[in-house]
């Protein structure tokens, strides 16, 4: 399994979660560089950077406040049983603190929910956070996340556009890029 190093910078404002480990994540080079992903798209339009990055420019965002990690999980496919290195990431985030930590899909945030101790959450604020860092769920970016209600919302792109809501406050004071 490929594992992306994680990429923040000195004082983080959000820093993005998605799961290593699932076969979509098994051979890339950038975050979310898969056909059909949405997050850099979702990540310009509501309003987190200036301009849509490419996957290619991922090391890019520290410069806006933001970061990009991953939740490192495990499969066994026979039993279809997983596990997440949660400890790896908790540790992370503690020494990062950013003032959120979005996890770009809510099967991502449930595992880590569980690992944690807590219920899967739904979208939007989880009421739970890792260390000082506030959590955020996003609806998943995948070309395959094509539903028509998102937790009431009718696009993904509202709840991204909620979280540069909530975080710009932050943002505008450590805003560098």
């Amino acid at each position: 399994m490929e594992v992306l190093s994680a990429i923040v910078g000195d004082d983080p404002v959000i820093v993005f979660c998605g799961m290593a480990g699932a076969e979509s994540t098994k051979s890339r080079d950038h975050y979310y560089a898969s056909s059909g992903n949405s997050f850099w798209q979702s990540l310009h339009l509501s309003g987190l950077t200036r301009r849509q990055l490419r996957p290619d420019e991922d090391a890019q965002v520290a410069s806006y406040g933001l970061g990009l990690a991953d939740l490192v999980g495990h499969w066994d496919h026979e039993t279809d049983r997983g596990w997440v290195e949660i400890d790896q990431l908790v540790a992370k985030v503690e020494r990062w603190e950013p003032a959120f930590v979005a996890f770009t899909a809510k099967g991502t945030a449930a595992r880590a929910a569980r690992a944690l101790g807590h219920r899967p959450p739904g979208l939007g604020l989880a009421g739970w956070g890792i260390g000082r860092s506030e959590v955020f769920v996003l609806p998943g970016t995948s070309g395959a996340n094509q539903r028509h209600d998102y937790d009431g919302r009718p696009t993904r792109l509202a709840w991204w556009q909620d979280l540069a809501m909530i975080a710009a406050p932050e943002l505008s004071s450590r805003r560098t890029g």
